[in-house]
């Protein structure tokens, strides 16, 4: 039985008992292609096509002398080519058809745009980061500043003490956090 591949086309040729009437699960050795195989009804008509020919054979004349100068020619072995793949295993095709990976094309499609995206973002945990150090930053001034601005403006004394003892009431539950767990 000559099976061909639903994908590359390729052909092989498969005992006709392997494949019984359930069907049998096949696999292309060139491209990697699975699918079930049912086996192959063929005519009468088909099977007389495909039915091998027999060679006659032909006789030749037995010479009893033999001849110095008739020797056979030496046949040479020809090189066979090997056979390339026909499909390319990396090829951005064969990977989104047999893996569903998709390759995006690096090249930009004209040479009319000149905008890159190539932008450094500036995530969630950076943003974190800078508020964390500005606030830290913000408060150290207000402690060493607290004096003289007291004294410019004499009824922030109650927000500026208000502000430090909630930033020391948070520092005392991280560490508590820190130190029972």
């Amino acid at each position: 039985m000559i099976l061909s591949c639903n994908s590359c086309g390729k052909k092989f040729v498969v005992p006709d008992n392997a494949i019984t009437e359930a069907g049998r699960l096949v696999q292309c050795s060139a491209c990697g292609n699975k699918w079930k195989q049912f086996p192959v009804k063929i005519n009468k008509k088909e099977e007389a096509i495909l039915k091998p020919v027999k060679k006659q054979s032909i006789s030749k004349p037995i010479s009893t002398k033999k001849s110095i100068t008739s020797k056979k020619p030496a046949n040479p072995k020809k090189k066979v080519a090997k056979k390339t793949r026909e499909i390319n295993l990396y090829s951005p095709e064969y990977l989104a058809k047999k893996h569903g990976i998709k390759i995006k094309d690096s090249k930009p499609k004209s040479s009319k745009i000149s905008v890159t995206n190539d932008k450094a973002l500036f995530g969630f945990y950076s943003s974190l980061l800078v508020f964390l150090v500005f606030l830290i930053f913000f408060s150290r001034t207000l402690y060493f500043a607290q004096s003289y601005i007291i004294s410019l403006i004499p009824g922030s004394e109650f927000y500026l003490n208000y502000f430090f003892e909630n930033i020391r009431n948070i520092f005392e539950i991280w560490k508590s956090l820190i130190t029972n767990y």
